[in-house]
């Protein structure tokens, strides 16, 4: 049953204060999410068709995506639980935070130059033409490594903000954390929707990689130096209090290393906690199949093409995976406006009438999704062909699904948000945990992605391949993460959700 709870937070609950930070500061300080945000908005965008230009099978793609889900089942709370407890001269969060975006750079490097290494590897095509499978094992690796990457930053940034919001409050600072993100999203989903990087650099095409592999290339080296830079502000605006070695050692002493200090650790949770990790995970149940797919679902189901189909139907696709980066473009515009909505909707409504509500658009938003794809292929009568043949009705399925991008801004925003700040109050009631809290609901993040990427395949080659078995299922989840949020749910109450973290 729901649990009403009056939450006071505040410092980092080993008795010091937080560092007070003017809200300019928390914003530079939090810019590292902007870096890692726009590398992300490339992979979700870009990687799924490409890896498929490479020889990996639409219903193996899914596959690819397990290593985020294992690395954040792995790392985020293990990265969490060892950032609550590191005595660096640089602070607890903020040495994770250079290791992991020193690794993404690492790794984007090796994704966007796959081609090249099969191809020095022994790949026998050129031009981007048929299976290079020594180039898909090189990509492979990258994109496991990015992810690792990836989940080593996420946990630490977020809870560096939590440490660092001070008497701004955890949702003032949620809010500049997703316009960080929105803002990478922005200009990552811009740099994806493109087609004329290889004209701008054109001397990143070779032999092995053709205008779309250089197009890939370019985008992930300009993300490699927006990362830089976005990691280099927050390393000198975050300034954190660093935790005294000797006191720390001795707090530390006797207790248990590795998962096992996870495992120790979440038998503590505060009291809320596990009814915030079941409709958690219920939420993004809801939500990966669109943002696994949402790029190939424009080009298979709207545009009616194929990454390994003829001539026509390749372009009709990357078209369409083009159009589609351009409709997350739009839904990174709403996410970053709506994320200063957050806080006043909270406020009014409370965050568990919030978070309920955005389910209850997400159930409606995936249910059209399917609709419209099954319009757009005919199964409504006539066929994709008949469809074809009429421009103002294909011109309006295309309209309405990027229609569906922008009305799905606000409650990814929500998603984004308010979670994370239920999360951070919670973890205050108990006196500090952040990073060991933040890394817990990742856990109810990443067995979701798991569930989707293991399943999501098999489950649409069930009914036919393509992506609509999968939004009709994220339908009905929604409808239960809606249901379960409003029986399970603690009810924060509005001033610990504005204004825990100082006084």
């Amino acid at each position: 049953m729901a649990v009403d709870m009056e939450l006071d937070g505040g410092g980092d609950g080993k008795g010091k204060a937080p560092p007070q930070i003017s809200l300019s500061g928390l914003f530079l300080a939090c810019m590292v999410a902007g870096g890692v945000q726009y590398g992300w908005a490339l992979q979700l965008s870009l990687l799924t068709p490409y890896v498929q230009t490479l020889g990996i099978p639409h219903a193996l793609t899914s596959v690819m995506w397990l290593c985020g889900p294992i690395a954040g089942l792995i790392v985020q709370p293990c990265v969490g639980l060892y950032s609550d407890k590191c005595t660096s001269s640089l602070g607890r969060r903020r040495p994770f935070i250079l290791t992991g975006c020193i690794i993404i750079c690492i790794s984007v490097i090796v994704i966007g130059f796959s081609s090249d290494i099969g191809y020095a590897l022994g790949d026998a095509t050129e031009d981007c033409k048929g299976p290079r499978y020594h180039a898909a094992a090189a990509f492979i690796l990258g994109f496991w490594l990015l992810d690792f990457s990836n989940n080593t930053v996420q946990g630490p940034a977020r809870a560096l903000m939590a440490d660092l919001s001070g008497r701004h409050g955890p949702s003032a600072a949620n809010a500049i954390f997703c316009s960080w993100m929105a803002l990478g999203n922005i200009l990552g989903y811009s740099s994806g929707s493109t087609n004329d990087w290889h004209k701008w650099f054109p001397f990143l095409m070779t032999r092995a990689c053709c205008e779309a592999c250089a197009n890939l290339k370019a985008a992930f080296l300009v993300a490699v130096v927006f990362l830089g830079l976005s990691t280099a502000v927050t390393m000198v605006f975050a300034r954190e209090v660093a935790l005294d070695p000797v006191a720390a050692a001795k707090r530390n002493e006797g207790e248990a290393s590795g998962p096992l200090a996870v495992f120790k650790g979440m038998k503590n949770l505060p009291i809320g906690m596990p009814s915030v990790l079941i409709v958690t995970g219920l939420t993004w149940l809801s939500w990966f199949p669109f943002i696994l797919f949402d790029t190939d679902w424009m080009g298979r189901e709207i545009y009616h093409g194929r990454p390994d189909g003829s001539p026509a139907e390749v372009t009709a696709f990357q078209e369409g995976v083009r159009q589609g980066a351009f409709g997350l473009l739009l839904n990174s515009i709403v996410l970053g406006i709506s994320s200063f909505l957050i806080e006043p909707m909270c406020r009014r409504l409370g965050a568990r009438a919030v978070w309920v509500m955005s389910s209850a658009v997400v159930c409606v938003a995936m249910a059209a999704v399917s609709v419209l794809s099954a319009w757009s292929l005919g199964d409504f009568g006539g066929s994709v062909q008949d469809a074809a043949r009429a421009p103002a009705e294909e011109g309006g399925v295309r309209a309405s699904a990027l229609a569906l991008f922008v009305f799905l801004g606000l409650p990814f925003a929500v998603l984004c948000s308010v979670p994370f700040a239920v999360t951070a109050q919670l973890a205050a009631s108990r006196g500090g945990g952040q990073g060991l809290c933040t890394g817990v609901l990742n856990i109810s993040i990443v067995v979701p992605q798991m569930a989707i990427a293991l399943g999501a395949g098999p489950w649409d080659e069930l009914f036919g391949e393509g992506n609509i078995p999968a939004f009709a299922m994220a339908s009905v989840f929604a409808a239960a993460a809606a249901a379960a949020g409003v029986v399970l749910l603690p009810k924060v109450s509005v001033r610990s959700v504005s204004m825990a973290g100082g006084h």
